[in-house]
């Protein structure tokens, strides 16, 4: 066997042949330097005897190993000293085999990302829940955002109860006042939702997620006090000043959200090794569903025995309520204070940025990056979707037999357990797969299910099956889609990308929930189904087209 041979069997095993289309290596491409051992055993056996190899040849696989192990590790001197050594005496008998085991042994500690060199070598890390439950530092990230979450839902129930228990007349309708009350709480994730990204990108991101936490706890502790200070005042127009101050501190809870979520986002890949993020992503997913039912289903209840608790305690003035939902906010805070996230400070004079600038910067990095920019399609219309399924699930539950439209939040619910069942999954196993893989199945997937709601109108048990599946799918959408961003996304871009996403999704929420109900007075039912389930089709072949190397 000539040289030429061994360059046949050494160069399509280069680093470029082992990258897939998240930008780590593929693990079923071994590592360029896991091919030594098969050198070394080919010397060693009978097709290749020691006699075999000429000089020429053994001192040039020699310059191949020390070369490599050169190349990938300026850190490890004297072990690369030691193999240099070691091959040059040209030896092709049992030394040079251990010299072999050395280097494999060394491109295994420098492959960290373990999706490469392991799979070439063997020595596979364990993927799945397990290793980002083991990091501190997750779940104190993880900690924060469930009662981070639990108490912004619980919120908007607090809110309503108050309007109902304060401002609302016998004979008024509520919508009104929590139409105006969902306004105050939109309107800052569309006026803020970029800057803030900006700003998050200058500051600690630690800091961020403690200081939104608390202001966002002492906002709402302030609530009583201010509606009781201002109990006598004249309306404003209309409008009880009460409600007034509602409206304010919710618009303000909310842009301090706007400051929270990138920060949130931006600080898991800090935190979570890239081949977790996966895991971690679909932990953060089900926790978010999870607080979804929870909250929503279980607010009033929780307001209840919050209050129960404070007047067993000696407390008067019903303030159980506001204690439950700033206590979570502040046990959000102090958790967050455990945080770890080993972050560069940035200069003094660099801290307040250039708003307009840096928003550009995040514009021009989504039109260069097509992969990034992909994804973020498929997240608009993954969550313009469930967002078209929250009007339309009123009008499934009112034609449903024995169901009312008031009815209408089982339906939600089946999407939600199948979101976080589908996130369960894919954080188990999903680490097999590509992003765009997985992304194209659950565009299938979602359409099948879209289409099978168009066809199955008046079936309970069939629309919660195809809801469930619904929501499953779109876990295999949003959850690869989401940690593509995060591992295509430099550090120092993280906050203006993940605000620009938080901006154009809560815009996006906002088209369908005003034309949803429209589409189907119009056009009927099964006709807008099918309309969803046509985008998402085309929507996932074409990101997957243009995804494609």
């Amino acid at each position: 066997m000539q040289s030429s041979d061994l360059d046949k069997k050494i160069l399509p095993l280069s680093p470029s042949h082992g990258k897939d289309q998240n930008g780590a290596l593929d693990p079923t491409v071994p590592n360029h330097l896991s091919v030594l051992p098969t050198i070394s055993s080919q010397i060693n056996s009978q097709e290749m005897s020691p006699k075999d190899v000429s000089p020429k040849d053994q001192n040039w696989i020699s310059e191949i190993q020390s070369t490599d192990v050169n190349q990938q590790s300026e850190k490890k001197s004297d072990g690369k000293s030691t193999i240099a050594q070691s091959n040059g005496n040209g030896n092709a008998s049992g030394e040079n085999l251990q010299v072999a085991t050395d280097i494999e042994k060394e491109s295994t500690q420098l492959n960290g990302s373990g999706s490469g060199g392991d799979a070439g070598s063997g020595n596979v890390k364990p993927q799945g829940f397990w290793p980002v439950l083991k990091n501190p530092n997750f779940l104190a990230l993880w900690g924060g955002q469930v009662f981070c979450q639990l108490a912004d839902k619980v919120y908007l129930v607090l809110m309503i109860a108050l309007i109902n228990s304060q401002f609302q007349a016998s004979d008024q309708s509520i919508s009104g006042w929590v139409s105006a009350l969902m306004m105050a709480f939109t309107i800052p994730a569309v006026l803020f939702g970029s800057v803030a990204g900006v700003f998050v990108d200058r500051w600690p991101k630690k800091v961020v997620l403690v200081a939104t936490n608390a202001w966002r706890g002492i906002l709402v502790l302030a609530i009583p006090l201010l509606l009781w200070l201002t109990h006598d005042w004249k309306p404003v127009g209309v409008l009880p000043v009460g409600f007034l101050i509602i409206l304010g501190v919710t618009f303000l809870v909310s842009t301090l959200t706007q400051f929270f979520a990138p920060a949130e986002q931006a600080a898991i890949p800090l935190v979570v090794e890239e081949q977790h993020l996966l895991s971690a992503n679909s932990l953060y997913t089900t926790t978010m569903m999870a607080s979804v039912i929870v909250g929503f289903a279980v607010g009033e209840p929780l307001l209840a025995i919050a209050d129960g608790l404070w007047f067993k305690l000696g407390g008067s003035g019903g303030l159980g309520k506001e204690i439950l939902v700033g206590g979570s906010y502040a046990i959000a805070g102090l958790i967050l204070l455990l945080l770890v996230t080993n972050e560069k400070p940035h200069p003094p004079e660099t801290e307040f940025p250039h708003v307009f600038s840096d928003l550009r910067d995040g514009l021009r990095y989504l039109k260069a990056n097509y992969r990034v920019r992909n994804a973020l399609l498929q997240l608009i219309i993954l969550f313009s979707v469930f967002a078209a399924l929250t009007v339309l699930a009123v009008r499934m539950a009112e034609i449903i037999p024995n169901m009312k439209a008031s009815q209408f939040g089982f339906l939600l619910a089946s999407g939600g357990v199948g979101i976080a069942a589908g996130a369960t999954i894919l954080g188990q196993f999903g680490q097999r797969f590509s992003y765009n893989q997985l992304s194209l199945w659950g565009c299938l997937g979602m359409a099948a299910s879209l289409i099978g709601l168009s066809v199955f109108t008046t079936q309970l048990w069939v629309i919660l099956l195809f809801l469930a599946m619904l929501g499953v799918f779109g876990a295999l959408v949003g959850i690869p889609m989401q940690t593509a961003i995060q591992t295509e996304t430099p550090p120092e871009m993280r906050g203006k990308v993940f605000g620009l996403q938080n901006n154009v999704i809560n815009i996006a929420l906002t088209l369908p929930l005003a034309l949803a109900g429209v589409a189907e007075t119009f056009i009927g039912l099964q006709a807008v189904f099918l309309a969803l389930a046509v985008i998402v089709f085309s929507g996932g072949i074409l990101t997957w087209y243009n995804s494609r190397d």
